[in-house]
């Protein structure tokens, strides 16, 4: 049975201590600094939470004593301690964040380590990457590779027609932070929230547009080979207009402290939403321009006895499979890791990726 230390006891972390738990395979520990946070630990599975200040080096090292590796679902933040601690304790580190600072700093640890360091294990940047990159192994050369996640509630009721589904420090961060794009062929920073465009899937029309972190690693793998590339966030109609008041105009970007506590305030949280992932690539093959799309709905529901939302099922469920894989073998067992070098099949045939399955998934080429 392998250690497994889970940094944070949020909706996320209690979300994978419960999946990891349940195998029976994984003996896993929950770290957190707050004592309230592991008593509301929602897992159903037996998990040890331990009180952890992450960043007081000695105390995350004794968590990390005899683990196999160290997974962060804690705020962006403290990625830089949890991967430097996981360096000093030869552990596998695996991780959510989107924020492209933090995986620099994980990249950079990264160099001559003797495990592997496998940033942004979640949904987008995550899973994500690994469906893009599936797809656009399959051209013989790529025009434009597009991609597109969103996490929504099933019955907005709100002006942002919004509901918090994961961490706030999150989302304001990927609203604020720079984007990256290829645009013809050149790497580009892009501003958040803008280069709106509207679709429909299944009928519902949503608007879509930049936001920092979503593309992972993929600018690196793919540049050179794609004019285009380009990472947006899916919203329902008026949420990113709304969003750019509150940033630019009342200049919140600036105090972001406020944010976060006027949405936590103001903006309740759903366990009924969907996650909407999107990815479209466009190139030659045998000689003829054409086009292949992957679109996916996943919705919340009961896992092992419990309801959680999408977002915890995607998000978990990721970061879970690739710890699976990596402990099996079929992934790089040192330095860094893309998410890109984790095979789709393998993903979608492991015990946690099924969740991501494409039984109820649109693939289509044209």
């Amino acid at each position: 049975m392998k250690k497994v230390v889970v940094v944070g006891a949020g909706k996320i972390g209690s979300t994978i201590a419960d999946l990891l738990a349940g195998t029976g395979d994984y003996q896993v520990v929950v770290a957190d600094k707050s004592a309230p946070a592991l008593e509301r630990l929602d897992a159903s599975a037996p998990v040890e939470r331990r009180q952890v200040d992450i960043q007081a080096p000695a105390e995350l090292a004794a968590a990390l004593d005899g683990a196999f590796a160290v997974m962060s679902a804690a705020p962006y933040h403290l990625t830089p301690d949890t991967a430097r601690a996981a360096k000093q304790a030869k552990v596998h580190y695996l991780d959510l964040t989107e924020d492209v600072a933090s995986t620099r700093i994980v990249k950079e640890l990264a160099q001559g380590a003797a495990t592997a360091f496998i940033p942004q294990c979640g949904l987008a940047p995550g899973f994500i990457s690994i469906v893009a990159h599936d797809l656009a192994t399959r051209f013989d050369s790529l025009l434009e590779v597009k991609m597109g996640v969103g996490a929504l509630p099933q019955f907005p009721s709100n002006a942002l027609n919004y509901n918090l589904t994961w961490s706030t420090d999150g989302l304001i961060n990927e609203y604020c932070e720079p984007c990256e794009a290829i645009v013809d062929g050149v790497l580009r920073q892009t501003q958040p929230l803008e280069d709106l465009e509207q679709f429909a899937l299944d009928g519902v029309v949503y608007e879509a547009f930049n936001t920092s972190g979503g593309l992972g690693t993929l600018c690196e793998t793919l540049a050179g080979r794609v004019r285009n590339l380009s990472y947006r966030t899916i919203r329902y109609p008026g949420h990113a207009a709304l969003m750019k008041a509150l940033l630019n105009d009342l200049r919140l970007r600036e105090r972001r402290d406020v944010l976060k506590d006027i949405l936590e305030n103001s903006v309740p949280a759903t366990y009924q939403d969907v996650v909407i992932v999107y990815a479209s690539v466009s190139g030659e093959r045998a000689g003829r321009l054409v086009q292949e799309t992957y679109a996916q709905k996943i919705y919340a529901g009961p896992v092992q006895g419990q309801l959680r939302s999408a977002i915890q099922i995607t998000t978990a469920g990721a970061i879970c499979a690739v710890l699976d894989l990596l402990a099996a073998g079929a992934i790089p067992q040192s330095g860094f890791v893309r998410q890109e070098e984790v095979a789709l099949s393998a993903f979608l045939q492991n015990r946690f990726g099924r969740f991501y399955a494409p039984a109820t998934a649109t693939q289509a080429a044209a």
